[in-house]
């Protein structure tokens, strides 16, 4: 009978409607799930680059560190060096001044000695011996 037809066509309708809001409950449900696992996978990316950024800083950290040392070391050797250096000329400086006073305390000996004999010759009136004169041609 067309009440029936009605009937049905209503229950139809009503289960198509409910079977709508069923499919629409899931959706939204897969959606949410979705949004939340993003969200996870987002915040466990932002997690490892953060521990990555960490890491990074701290071995870069640590080897500028110990350039720093290494180059403290090395101008310490430098200084070191240099000072050694200085103490080595100053040295050959003292040497050399010792050899030249030698020499000339040397020379003014020979000065005196030749001037005391030349005062003897004068007075006595006599030369210097011919082996002596031959040093001068």
């Amino acid at each position: 009978s067309a009440h029936q037809l009605l009937q049905v066509s209503a229950n139809l309708a009503a289960d198509a409607v409910l079977a709508k809001v069923e499919m629409n409950r899931k959706l939204s449900m897969v959606k949410a799930w979705e949004e939340n696992q993003k969200s996870k996978a987002d915040n466990r990316a932002e997690h490892k680059m953060s521990s990555i950024l960490s890491w990074e800083n701290t071995k870069k950290a640590a080897v500028e560190a110990k350039l720093r040392t290494r180059e403290e070391k090395l101008e310490k050797k430098k200084a070191e060096y240099a000072e050694q250096m200085r103490n080595r000329v100053a040295m050959i400086h003292k040497e050399a001044e010792e050899q030249r006073a030698l020499v000339e305390a040397r020379r003014q000996e020979e000065m005196i000695k030749y001037q005391e004999t030349a005062a003897k010759h004068r007075s006595k009136g006599t030369t210097p011996a011919k082996k002596f004169l031959t040093c001068f041609g």
